[in-house]
């Protein structure tokens, strides 16, 4: 089976890069995590990498100052020079420009810690308990201009129970974007974006027609 070379794209600390990496192991998975590169020297998620023994690398944006398309033209360089297929937003912290995002049309998955199209943007968690909403969650999409829009892959909920913080929810919240996006992946790996699967449990049966043999993401 030949496996999708695929980057990740991150800023800090890379907990939904060492998902991806950890899925990426398991030689059925058919994407491959083939570079990591970050925009922040002190990111901590290039030691995951590291560890894995999956290239890394720093192309900071400050010595490019306002010229975002510099900075840019440098990554989609350094993604080009690896034969990069795929590209994954995880905790990548700056907005990109169109030319980035047309570059990697149909190509570029960004996983945002909400249920899309509700509380797009920042500080959801807290947005969530203030809306009083029962379910939040997270969402896999495909990237395109505008924020936290494009295309659902695909979608996990969980419950707002009584006495959540944005801490606690947040938490719970987290674990599951750990499970979602590694299947997320899978799919547009397989060829098969815009599959909706409404929490892991549904991904893992009725949404997957070929669900992934992921180590502790399924029961």
């Amino acid at each position: 089976m030949s496996r999708r070379r695929t980057a990740v794209l991150i800023s800090g600390r890379g907990s939904n890069l060492a998902a991806l990496l950890g899925a990426s192991r398991e030689r059925s998975y058919p994407a491959e995590i083939a570079l990591v590169i970050a925009n922040e020297p002190a990111a901590a998620g290039l030691a995951h990498a590291a560890a894995a023994g999956v290239a890394g690398a720093v192309i900071d944006h400050r010595p490019f100052g306002r010229d975002r398309a510099a900075h840019e033209g440098a990554m989609i360089a350094a993604l080009g020079a690896a034969g990069i297929e795929l590209v994954c937003l995880a905790g990548y912290m700056r907005r990109l420009s169109p030319r980035m995002v047309a570059h990697f049309a149909g190509r570029m998955l960004n996983i945002h810690p909400s249920l899309l199209p509700a509380f797009p943007g920042l500080n959801t968690h807290a947005r969530a308990l203030a809306a009083g909403v029962k379910l939040h969650g997270c969402t896999v999409h495909l990237v395109t201009e505008a924020l936290d829009d494009g295309p659902i892959v695909a979608q996990a909920a969980v419950p707002v129970l009584p006495g959540d913080t944005a801490a606690t929810l947040g938490a719970r919240v987290l674990a599951q974007e750990h499970l979602l996006y590694p299947l997320a992946l899978a799919l547009l790996a397989r060829g098969a974006p815009g599959m909706v699967a409404e929490g892991v449990a549904a991904a893992g049966t009725a949404a997957l027609q070929n669900p992934l043999p992921l180590p502790g993401a399924l029961p």
